[in-house]
């Protein structure tokens, strides 16, 4: 027993928490929590009257998550708000004091401003970021190590904790604690009793707390002892939530996320998890809850032209999950663009705002290199983006674009994990191709479309994919890969087909030739060469490019797969 014990008294910041409740290796004290036969403390828990419009019980007081929401948020302004007028009424108060009461060396404990007066040591923990950890401020962690009075010590108590007074005290819980099990739990609790106090004298604790924290600290409490909660419904699990992030209960914090997890998601609660405050967010026991809010937005919203108008009613949170999916169902990266501007438009009329929040917060989510070349020069001309920033990122685009396939592997390699998804491609519509042009000695294009074996794979039995579009002599044409049927032999065969996009009835004469990289020796051979005079829509090509079955294709020995990527080259030459 004594073992098991000792085994709980673990630093929570570094304690790998079990999967499941219950594990023997945290050990239940349940049986010993407002017990006075296993505690060696008491708290009194004052429980003060909140902003005006706070319920009694945000956990049940609040039907669902987006009233838990506006609740949560009309509750931090209400208590900025009190406490902006509580710091100017007492303004010419605190000059008296800090006459009537210099300060001293001993008085402040971890960092922590520490005011000790007769009656109570009183650790305001707004100014504490190295206790509560910084932005959770919807309400301040409030505790008081109380000593004994004595003379004239006892009348003056009241005058001297006015930075405490911010609120009427409604009740008084009381409950005997075991500070070795709640030091064990918490780093504030640990702090808080490892103080310099008196062992014979200081027994006695006092929390204060806003009475919309009340239902979240008892269950806080009671999980510190037993390692089970009560709460099962999302508005209280985030309720204490926030109250585990405020004591730093970092398996609390993980025992909620892990349930909130596994309850249905929608897009109003992944949006609520990925908008708490950023002590919560930064947390690692929050991380898997917040990497499912993501994936959940990026599932829904895929297909940003079906859901754009849903889309453009997102918060900036919910934007970054969905613009980070490598599985986005778009047509090319052009429009991922296009979308962005588009949103951060509507969002931010002010250039200035647009400019800052594109800078900072977007352009690294849109991937430059697997944009056209058509719409990279019309990026470096674009207002919303600085100047310098676009520059950057265009030329940064072309470079890769530039390289060889197997080079653009390396260089992806070797990318930092926190930036080399902007150069991943999506699962776009249209294929990205890397187009060379030539005026002289006469208007010419090299094109060149990459294909994995997985995408060639899909196309069976009738599938097709097409290239991004491309522009010879003023003209938009693409590329299409088919699987279709060989008219002669009657079986499953690779095709490739070069089109040019409708527009009006101009005609056009074209010399095009088809080539595909093959083994042994990994160059581009010829494969099939025509001319054509193209109208707008129409399309010409070769049924069965390789002269052999689709299962020869796409064997596991086939020629024209070389470390899974099928290489195409199409080269273009306008008729003189």
């Amino acid at each position: 027993m004594k073992e098991e014990m000792n085994t709980d008294l673990f630093d929570p910041k570094t304690m790998i928490e079990p999967e499941f409740e219950g594990s023997p290796r945290e050990g239940n004290f349940g049986f010993a929590f407002n017990d006075s036969n296993f505690s060696d403390r008491v708290l009194r828990i004052e429980i003060m009257a909140g902003p005006s419009d706070s319920m009694s019980d945000a956990g049940d007081g609040c039907s669902s998550l987006i009233d838990w929401a506006h609740h949560r948020k009309r509750r931090r302004e209400n208590l900025k708000k009190d406490q902006n007028d509580s710091i100017n009424d007492n303004f010419s108060l605190i000059n008296d004091d800090v006459d009537a009461n210099p300060p001293d060396d001993n008085d402040h404990i971890n960092g922590a401003d520490v005011a000790v007066f007769a009656e109570e040591q009183v650790l305001n923990q707004s100014d504490a970021d190295d206790v509560i950890g910084g932005e959770n401020d919807d309400e301040e962690a409030v505790a008081m190590i109380e000593e004994p009075l004595s003379g004239d010590d006892g009348m003056n108590s009241n005058e001297s904790s006015w930075s405490m007074e911010c609120a009427p005290v409604l009740r008084v819980q009381t409950l005997h604690i075991s500070s070795p099990i709640l030091a064990a739990k918490s780093p504030f609790f640990y702090k808080l009793f490892s103080n310099g106090m008196k062992e014979s004298e200081q027994r006695h604790v006092t929390l204060r707390i806003h009475e919309s924290e009340e239902a979240a600290l008892m269950e806080l409490l009671n999980f510190m002892y037993s390692n089970t909660l009560t709460a099962n419904t999302p508005t209280a699990l985030l309720e204490v939530l926030m109250a585990a992030d405020k004591f730093e209960v970092v398996s609390c914090m993980r025992y909620c996320s892990r349930m909130l997890r596994n309850m249905p998601m929608t897009p109003e609660s992944a949006l609520l998890y990925l908008d708490l405050p950023s002590t919560v967010l930064m947390a690692g026991a929050v991380q898997h809850l917040t990497d499912a809010a993501k994936q959940y937005l990026a599932d829904r919203y895929k297909d940003i032209t079906k859901f754009q108008e849903e889309l453009m009613s997102l918060p900036i949170s919910g934007i970054e999950a969905v613009l980070s999916s490598d599985d986005l169902q778009v047509a090319s990266e052009d429009a991922v663009y296009d979308f962005v501007l588009k949103w951060a438009r509507a969002r931010y009329p002010k250039l200035e705002e647009r400019r800052e929040i594109l800078a900072t917060r977007l352009a690294r989510y849109i991937r430059f290199p697997y944009m056209t070349c058509r719409k990279l020069r019309k990026a470096l001309t674009c207002p919303d983006i600085d100047n310098e920033l676009s520059s950057k990122l265009v030329m940064e685009a072309l470079f890769f674009k530039a390289e060889a396939p197997h080079r653009q592997r390396i260089l992806v390699a070797e990318e930092p994990i926190s930036t080399k998804r902007r150069f991943m491609d999506r699962t776009y519509k249209y294929r990205p191709v890397k187009v060379v042009e030539f005026d002289l000695p006469c208007q010419q294009c090299v094109v060149y479309l990459d294909l994995k074996r997985e995408e060639c794979a899909n196309l069976f039995p009738s599938g097709r994919v097409y290239s991004q579009a491309f522009h010879l002599g003023g003209q938009g044409f693409f590329l299409s890969a088919h699987c279709n049927m060989d008219q002669q032999s009657s079986f499953h065969c690779f095709g490739l087909f070069l089109g040019m996009q409708e527009k009006g009835s101009v005609s056009f004469a074209v010399d095009y030739e088809f080539a595909a990289r093959s083994m042994p020796t990994e160059d581009f051979q010829s494969k099939y060469k025509g001319n054509y005079t193209f109208t707008g829509g129409k399309a010409v090509g070769y049924r069965n490019l390789f002269g052999i079955p689709w299962t020869s294709f796409m064997a596991d020995d086939s020629l024209y797969f070389i470390n899974g990527v099928l290489h195409l080259r199409a080269e273009l030459t306008i008729r003189k």
